[in-house]
């Protein structure tokens, strides 16, 4: 095989590699990561960044943690991965329990994933067969909230906005579904009836064909990091059951803590009947993800024909990822996490709230450990990005959100540092 010639890493990542979102003459700068270890990302020219974003939300206790190190070592050393058609293993019996243990009641029964989108698709399937194996055909199909975001893959992105979402490019290909505006009762708020309306005439209107209602319990994360009622949610729930529709709450940004409750359906005190967790569930370490069902859920595909659940990727259960999953569970749970959670949320709107004077501002919204401020017109990434390398952060905005999800470990002053730098950069106007 020829060889490529030498050239510099940037190089060799602008003519070769294609990242997320992006296009490959995209002018944005990409930036060299060297090492990471606690909040800080050391670039390859030796530069050190406090990490606001904590990966894409899923490294809650920072990098290169020694107990999480430990466990992906320890199980590295004894099984890298075996196929779970006819197979288990410790770590995969020893999660799945555990995820029982600390969801919210009656999610009873475990299908591992690889990533968030693919839980979804997983989760949209079985709420298609439940109703299958009920001798209801007719409810194929799903209601969403717009402003909603559920995933990349295709059956993900039909429950994603299809208006003001990023996948309108596919709209014509992807199956229909039914969408209501997203809750207009902010978090804290009670809902009223009104507010309420949109979904209830939905549901009244379409029940028979729809299998069922998925959302973004608490906070509509990529597709507006907006904040909601948990009283919607407790209403919501209820309707579904009037209404015998299933529902899908997708607990991938937000389980885990992230809200200041262990899953953001605790804020409503609602058990849904399928639940996907993702990112934060390995403490960043190696894609995983799940989807919880009910018993009612499970022994009704499992009991009628055919008898099975027809999905199973080639990694399902890979013993590496269960077992650095555990160990960040145990991590969080024998951590002061909730009063972390309380000290970051405390702090952010201490220090962001003061962004709100800025013309270009339109809101600052504050929840648990998410601090989002929604400009009014879109940033420039090209100019934001590189004032933030600059700052000495490391914060990824998009469309006309500047937010951070730090890790739980942070620490005052770097926080501090992360929300100064948001100030600044709005002040001297650095974004477009």
């Amino acid at each position: 095989m020829e060889k490529l010639p030498t050239t510099s890493l940037l190089d060799d990542d602008t003519n070769h590699v294609w990242h997320p979102y992006s296009s490959t003459h995209s002018e944005t700068p990409v930036f060299a990561v060297a090492s990471a270890s606690g909040t800080y990302l050391k670039l390859e020219n030796g530069r050190q960044l406090i990490d606001g974003m904590s990966s894409w939300w899923c490294a809650i206790h920072g990098y290169n943690v020694p107990e999480l190190n430990r466990a992906i070592k320890q199980q590295l050393d004894n099984m890298a991965h075996v196929m779970f058609g006819g197979l288990t293993h410790k770590p995969a019996v020893a999660l799945c329990k555990k995820l029982v243990e600390i969801t919210p009641e009656k999610l009873e029964t475990v299908f591992l994933a690889d990533s968030g989108s693919v839980s979804v698709e997983i989760a949209m399937k079985m709420a298609v067969q439940y109703w299958q194996a009920k001798n209801n055909k007719n409810k194929q199909k799903f209601i969403s909230l717009k402003n909603g975001y559920h995933g990349d893959t295709l059956g993900a992105m039909s429950v994603c906005d299809p208006v003001t979402g990023m996948h309108t490019l596919f709209s014509d290909i992807l199956a229909k579904n039914y969408f209501i505006p997203s809750p207009a009762c902010a978090f804290g708020e009670h809902c009223t009836e009104e507010q309420l309306a949109d979904l209830q005439a939905t549901l009244k209107s379409h029940h028979q064909s729809i299998a069922a209602l998925i959302l973004e319990p608490i906070v509509q994360g990529t597709g507006g990091m907006k904040f909601y009622s948990a009283d919607y949610l407790k209403q919501a729930k209820a309707l579904c059951e009037q209404y015998n529709i299933l529902l899908i709450a997708d607990e991938i940004a937000t389980g885990f803590g992230r809200t200041g409750k262990l899953f953001a359906c605790e804020h409503a005190n609602i058990s849904p009947d399928i639940m996907c967790v993702g990112k934060s569930l390995t403490g960043g370490y190696i894609t995983l993800a799940a989807t919880l069902c009910t018993k009612e859920v499970s022994e009704t595909i499992s009991t009628n024909p055919p008898h099975v659940f027809m999905h199973g990727p080639t990694f399902m259960g890979n013993p590496l990822a269960c077992s650095v999953a555990l160990e960040s569970i145990k991590l969080l749970q024998t951590s002061n996490w909730q009063q972390n959670i309380q000290r970051i949320e405390k702090q952010l709107t201490h220090e962001l709230t003061p962004c709100q004077q800025f013309d270009d501002v339109f809101e600052v919204r504050i929840l648990g450990a998410i601090g989002v401020v929604e400009l009014k017109q879109a940033v420039d990434m090209t100019i934001i990005q590189q004032a933030f390398v600059d700052a000495g952060v490391w914060i990824r905005p998009f469309g006309r959100l500047i937010y951070l999800m730090p890790p739980y470990i942070i620490k005052e002053d770097e926080l501090h540092t992360l929300c100064q730098a948001i100030f600044n950069i709005l002040k001297h106007r650095k974004y477009q």
